[in-house]
């Protein structure tokens, strides 16, 4: 299976860029019976504090694909009408002594995306690729508010309870995990990039289920007069290591066959001041290979698939050690704290350097911009292990 990628956000990519300073897409729906974590979406109403159970977010999108994949870029997404709730989508656990998404643990913490590589080797020789790759780019926190506008990938939470429903994977089904999946209704639902009937982009649309600690992630969601579609989908058990949960050559929600929610910045993590995970980041190009953690190639088109600069999906960067975060505060300085320590992994095609949190609210401008300063130059690239295709 290879996912289409779409191109017709790019033109708007420049626009966001001059707005927001880049792009993201995919949207993001809301669960019946769950409160949203954070709206997503131009002009919404998203709710001011995290939600129990629904988030808004970003995704990215492009077309014509050589390879399974999508570009990635953050959009606007629908957040209206979120509800607030005392529950906060993500921190960390001290039970489970790694991050949480809503109560269940957003994986081990032995995990690939809970791995502290802090002095893990470093590659002198894809470090140079990525500079050559990006040049003189900044980093871009993919998430956050400008006015009416929201920006981010949303998280729904729905309890134990919440009933199955079917769903129907219009392009990929033989790479997606057959439902029913625990989603939420319609009217409750958030989506990234707009609303569950009408949204733009990557249209994410991420659900975890309490109880079961399953994360059910789709990717070109959609609600229609007959229930839920999807491009394709993809099941994960929270309480087992992620490598192995995806056939080597699938993808998943993400280009790269990872799952999404546990590599973004959750608001109330970034404010405790420890982010404890890896996170998830874009490129414009990759190559026909890929690395774990990941399972999955994708060839954006306009990219070479043996490119010597393109890196391979799955590539871990870390912000170098010797770069000084002192002057950083609060939330800014824990997701460079975090980068340090845990770095960040390429998951998806999109604007470069551009890495994702959930959309919420309460995100305010000492949270994110001081993070734009951070050259890419400052990051290096981790060995990588086997390339595989």
């Amino acid at each position: 299976m290879r996912q289409p990628q779409r191109f017709p956000w790019l033109v708007v990519a420049v626009l966001w860029t001059a707005c927001k300073g880049g792009v993201e897409t995919a949207p993001s729906k809301p669960a019946a019976g769950t409160a949203a974590i954070g709206g997503s979406g131009a002009g919404a109403g998203a709710s001011a504090a995290g939600v129990v159970a629904v988030r808004a977010g970003t995704g990215a999108g492009a077309a014509g694909v050589a390879s399974a994949g999508r570009a990635s870029g953050s959009q606007a997404g629908a957040g209206a009408g979120a509800g607030a709730s005392a529950t906060p989508t993500g921190g960390s656990g001290a039970a489970t002594g790694g991050p949480l998404l809503g109560t269940c643990p957003a994986f081990p913490p032995d995990d690939a995306w809970n791995r502290d590589v802090e002095t893990a080797p470093s590659s002198a020789e894809w470090t140079a690729h990525l500079r050559t790759l990006v040049g003189a780019k900044k980093l871009h926190p993919d998430y956050g508010n400008s006015g009416s506008e929201h920006y981010g990938i949303p998280i729904n939470v729905v309890p134990k309870t919440q009933p199955a429903v079917g769903i129907q994977f219009d392009d990929y089904p033989e790479e997606s995990d057959p439902g029913p999946y625990p989603l939420p209704g319609a009217a409750q639902a958030r989506i990234e990039g707009g609303t569950p009937m009408a949204c733009d982009g990557d249209c994410h649309f991420l659900v975890v289920q309490e109880g079961t600690c399953h994360l059910f992630e789709g990717y070109a969601c959609q609600y229609r007069s007959d229930g839920w579609h999807c491009s394709n989908g993809a099941s994960w058990d929270l309480s087992r290591t992620s490598a192995g949960q995806r056939p080597a050559g699938f993808t998943s929600a993400d280009a790269a066959g990872l799952a999404i929610a546990p590599g973004l910045v959750r608001y109330a993590e970034a404010q405790s001041g420890e982010i404890r995970h890896a996170i998830r980041f874009t490129l414009h190009c990759t190559r026909a290979n890929y690395v774990d953690p990941a399972s999955h190639a994708a060839v954006p088109s306009g990219c070479s698939a043996q490119s010597a600069d393109a890196p391979p999906m799955g590539l871990r960067v870390r912000l170098k050690a010797s770069y000084d975060i002192s002057t950083l505060t609060g939330a800014a300085k824990a997701v460079a704290r975090a980068m340090q320590r845990y770095g960040m992994i390429l998951a998806d095609n999109g604007s470069d350097f551009y890495f994702q949190g959930e959309a919420d609210t309460r995100w305010s401008d000492a949270d994110v911009e001081p993070l734009k300063n951070i050259p890419s130059d400052a990051f290096e690239a981790l060995e990588p292990g086997t390339l595989k295709h």
